[in-house]
């Protein structure tokens, strides 16, 4: 079970009056409470280059993966028999591979990292990892789950497939948990929206979320 920090020491404003762009806020800390409290209000973290203060994103539209429409294509399907799956075996290898500064467009940086292994150790963040039959990491994903929330924040692959491998067994255990189910990719990509990711308004967003964080976690 998960362990309940110390509460925020911030106030954010509502995560509806963000800007066009989805920026909310600058400042606060990256505090389990602190995080833990943004996530419930629809909010998340996001460092911005050349700006020292922290970010943070309600975009509108937010991206999220509907569970009962993802349906993984016949190469997908064959991908999964090549690797073996298990989750929070290696949480902090699963985050080094997300940061590995050689990805393009990098965001994560040592305080990111340092901020999930914390929230980790108290029970609300999780990875999934895919390995190779040789026992390397192939890849994998991590976020956080709050309830029937799953906010995922990053995943990686150093083989083929092996990222959609985990999107598609994180689907998997939250459609066999069962309940009210909300699993957040922020903002949708081309990668995403091939693997069933789609666009919903931020008002539609936080009426799920208000559903979802009633439901028991599936982790």
């Amino acid at each position: 079970m998960a362990i309940e920090p110390p509460p925020c020491a911030w106030r954010f404003p509502p995560a509806d009056v963000a800007g066009d762009d989805g920026l909310l806020a600058l400042g606060a800390d990256l505090e389990p409470g602190t995080l833990l409290a943004a996530y419930r209000a629809g909010i998340f973290p996001m460092p911005i280059t050349g700006v020292p203060e922290l970010a943070w994103f309600s975009p509108d539209p937010r991206g999220i993966v509907p569970l009962a429409e993802f349906a993984p294509g016949r190469s997908l399907r064959r991908a999964v028999r090549r690797f073996r799956v298990t989750a929070d075996r290696a949480f902090d290898d699963v985050v080094a591979g997300c940061a590995d500064p050689r990805r393009p467009g990098g965001w994560i940086s040592p305080a990111i990292r340092a901020a999930y292994g914390r929230l980790h150790a108290l029970g609300w963040a999780h990875s999934i990892e895919v390995w190779d039959a040789d026992g390397t990491l192939a890849g994998g994903l991590y976020g956080v789950e709050i309830g029937g929330l799953f906010a995922a924040e990053s995943k990686f692959h150093v083989r083929t497939d092996a990222s959609k491998v985990a999107l598609a067994a994180l689907v998997e255990r939250l459609r066999d948990a069962g309940g009210a189910r909300l699993l957040d990719v922020q903002w949708t990509t081309p990668h995403l929206l091939a693997l069933g990711a789609r666009d919903v308004a931020r008002a539609d967003y936080l009426r799920r979320l208000r559903g979802a964080l009633a439901a028991p976690p599936a982790f």
